[in-house]
C-alpha cells in the first residue's frame, strides 16, 4: 500500500508540537466532525502527517506519522467517534505559515485553504512534498 498524506490541526494552547515531542506519542482524540472522522478512519500505519498549529500561530510546524489506526475515541460520549495514534518524526526548520501556503499557486486547492475549519484533511503527494520543502525538509 502506498503512503497517504494528511494534515491535522491543533490549538497549541490545547496540544502543541512540543507536547507531542515530549509525550513521544498521542491518541488524536476529540475530533467531532463527520468529514474529519472519515479521514481518521482512512488513516493507515505509516501514513505521514503535517502537524499544524491553528488559531494564532497558523503554521505547519512538524512531521508526524500514524502509529496506530482508528480505534474508539475514549473521550467520546457516543459511539462511532474514533481516534488514531500519532508519533512525532521531525520538526520543520521553518514553520510554514498559512499566508505562505495561500501564496503558493500549487496549494490553492488544499482543504486548509478551502475548508479552514476542518481539523483533519488529506493532502495529495505533491502538496505534501511542497509544504515539506517550504518547511526546510
Amino acid at each position: 500500500m502506498t503512503t497517504q498524506y494528511w494534515l491535522v490541526k491543533s490549538e497549541p494552547e490545547a496540544y502543541s508540537w512540543d507536547d507531542l515531542v515530549r509525550d513521544g506519542r498521542t491518541a488524536w482524540t476529540g475530533v467531532r466532525n463527520y468529514a474529519a472522522r472519515l479521514h481518521l478512519k482512512a488513516m493507515r500505519v505509516g501514513d505521514e502527517i503535517l502537524f499544524y498549529h491553528s488559531v494564532e500561530a497558523k503554521s505547519v510546524v512538524g512531521l508526524a506519522r500514524v502509529s496506530k489506526t482508528a480505534f474508539p475515541d475514549p473521550t467520546a460520549d457516543e459511539e462511532g467517534w474514533v481516534a488514531v495514534e500519532l508519533v512525532p518524526v521531525k520538526p520543520f526548520a521553518h514553520p510554514v505559515t498559512l499566508a505562505v501556503i495561500k501564496a503558493e499557486a500549487s496549494l490553492q486547492q488544499i482543504a486548509l485553504v478551502r475548508q479552514g475549519r476542518l481539523s483533519v484533511m488529506p493532502l495529495k503527494p505533491a502538496e505534501f512534498a511542497r509544504i515539506n520543502k517550504l518547511g526546510g525538509r
